[in-house]
């Protein structure tokens, strides 16, 4: 069997979705159990006072690297088949600075704020309402910075191929890092005192 399944039509629409749908929920579940729902322990990243989101993200981002890696190797992935997003450098920078930028001060990610909200937190619902209106001011000038939203275009660009190396090269690089980066984690937070307790959880 070769992933991914969609393009061989092992599956319909209705069933992908259905199944996207079930593992969204999951995934939010699993949010929330981590105490991700909790706009106070999102921000304590940015205090350097627990490095939960460090931890979770680093960790997804290796598994699934090596996992996605692997099984390209071994044939049981087509990477002519799988969907990557086309690299657009400059719009894409920007768009991830206003991002951290909005996750410091609301408090929340887009996913996480889904979470919370589902909790029936109030200050989750509104920086959602917030992530409506800025998709509804952007769809409104979109035409107008047409130019910049296309700059820096470099089609599906990966990490590797621009520095000139190997997949395994940048994934043995992210892994020591991600090791790296647990160690001064949990070093800062038993100088803080320890992690941060969600909301209603002491």
């Amino acid at each position: 069997m070769t992933f991914p399944l969609g393009p061989q039509g092992l599956y319909s629409a209705f069933t992908g979705m259905l199944a996207a749908f079930v593992i969204g929920i999951g995934f939010g579940f699993f949010l929330e159990r981590g105490g991700f729902s909790s706009a106070r322990k999102l921000t304590a990243q940015f205090y350097l006072k627990d490095f939960a989101v460090l931890k979770v993200m680093f960790t997804a981002v290796v598994v699934a690297g090596l996992g996605f890696w692997w099984m390209v190797r071994i044939g049981m992935l087509d990477l002519s088949s799988t969907y990557v997003n086309s690299t657009f450098l400059w719009p894409q920078i920007v768009g991830g600075l206003l991002l951290g930028i909005g996750f410091a001060v609301g408090g929340y990610c887009p996913g996480t704020s889904c979470v919370a909200a589902a909790t029936g937190k109030l200050d989750a619902l509104f920086y959602l309402g917030g992530i409506f209106v800025g998709v509804f001011i952007y769809t409104m000038i979109e035409h107008g910075i047409e130019k910049f939203h296309n700059s820096g275009s470099m089609g599906e660009a990966y990490v590797w191929q621009w520095l000139g190396t190997s997949p395994g090269v940048i994934l043995l690089a992210a892994s020591v890092m991600a090791v790296g980066s647990f160690a001064l984690g949990t070093m800062a937070e038993r100088k803080s005192g320890g992690v941060v307790q969600p909301e209603g959880a002491e």
